[in-house]
């Protein structure tokens, strides 16, 4: 019997294809490339971002691989904007991140920390509950974290490599 995601038809890709999209934006923004209100910068380019992400993947999905035209219905959109839509709603929590960080009294700095940690938490765990319900073995699924926490982590060191 096939597992419940997959009845459900329950796709993770999104989710972690957008927390890498949002800690890549984390790190391409950093504070010197943010103007004078750097958190509010962040919070709206983690959020444009993968809203630009999102239609862009729901146009490809609807034009991007026919070979001839097909007729586009109301339905085929709506399917392929609901199963974009984990694009955006990866952006949420780093974008959240960065909101609450005046009122716990961290840096700009650190919003971006607390930014990309959160993206990076986002890619892991998405990657490792995608491996879980699709009913993996335990070392596929440490494996699967490990992987996209390598894959986030070489983000980070092409931006320390790029600005240092």
């Amino acid at each position: 019997m096939p597992h419940a995601d997959a009845v459900e038809g329950r796709d993770y890709t999104g989710a972690v294809y957008g927390s890498l999209l949002a800690a890549s934006v984390v790190v391409g923004a950093g504070t010197g490339s943010l103007g004078s209100r750097p958190r509010l910068e962040l919070v709206l380019l983690l959020l444009g971002t993968g809203l630009v992400f999102w239609a862009t993947h729901v146009f490809a999905r609807l034009f991007g691989s026919r070979v001839r035209y097909v007729s586009v219905s109301a339905g085929r959109i709506r399917r392929a904007c609901v199963s974009e839509w984990p694009i955006v709603t990866a952006a949420v929590p780093p974008a959240v991140a960065v909101a609450v960080t005046p009122l716990l009294g961290i840096s700009s700095r650190g919003a971006l920390w607390l930014a990309l940690g959160a993206a990076l938490a986002g890619q892991v765990g998405w990657s490792t509950v995608a491996a879980v319900r699709a009913g993996a073995a335990r070392r596929a699924v440490v494996v699967t974290g490990a992987v996209n926490l390598t894959l986030g982590l070489l983000i980070v060191l092409l931006k320390a490599a790029v600005t240092h």
